[in-house]
């Protein structure tokens, strides 16, 4: 399944690619960014059906190192791009603003997020840890928003500046392919600590890995289901 999803990812990857090199993701600026808008929301439907549909690929994603997906947000400090892009006039600032500066504050926080998880395992089960995931899921949402009601369609409300460059590449590849996945990645992390959160002790001792923490009550079974058969 692990090898199925790397490709799945790659080819999903290639697929935006030539999107982008057709430029099927332009639009005139009077009509609404629709097509990006599939591109954004097509992926996470998707993810959503498979993931109920699926017991083997609901299986990977509660499997799927929490550490991993967590450290993998630090690239989003990426988002200083938005504000140099805005800066040369590319993007407009009420889009690149709110989408950059959002996006740096989960980026840098992504790495101590991700330390400790791996130094504390009630760390997975805290308000914060929470908080943090829907607030990088909020910034996500807010930024495609943004660069939608920035596209020129609605008189007022854009400039001269637009976000016409998001549906061209390389910037497609943004809203087509990596906010989705930094939404899987929240949604799977807040699904799989959710799931180890009704079955973990909450008694466990703080200093205790985080994957030690959630291996010991799989172990537990295996012992018992031994037991049982001699």
């Amino acid at each position: 399944m692990k090898t199925f999803i790397n490709g799945l990812l790659a080819a999903w990857f290639g697929l935006v690619l030539v999107f982008g090199a057709m430029g099927t993701f332009v639009r005139p600026p009077e009509m609404p960014p629709l097509p990006i808008l599939f591109g954004c929301t097509v992926p996470l439907v998707v993810f959503a059906a498979w993931y109920w549909g699926s017991a083997a690929f609901r299986a990977s994603v509660l499997a799927a190192d929490p550490v991993l997906l967590t450290a993998i947000q630090a690239w989003r400090a990426a988002g200083l791009g938005f504000l140099a892009l805005s800066a040369h006039g590319i993007l407009p600032g009420n889009f690149a603003w709110p989408a950059g500066l959002g996006d740096i504050a989960i980026g840098v926080t992504a790495p101590f997020v991700a330390m400790a998880l791996l130094r504390r395992s009630g760390f997975a089960r805290s308000r914060f840890f929470v908080v943090w995931n829907l607030l990088g899921t909020l910034d996500l949402v807010v930024a495609v928003s943004m660069g939608a009601l920035s596209a020129g369609f609605l008189p007022g409300l854009a400039g001269e500046v637009t976000t016409a460059a998001m549906a061209q590449l390389p910037l497609v590849l943004i809203p087509a392919y990596l906010v989705p996945l930094f939404v899987m990645l929240h949604a799977a992390v807040l699904i799989q600590f959710r799931r180890h959160s009704a079955v973990a002790d909450p008694a466990a001792a703080s200093d205790v890995p985080l994957r030690q923490a959630f291996r010991e009550p799989q172990q537990r079974g295996a012992v018992t289901v031994g037991r049982a058969k001699l």
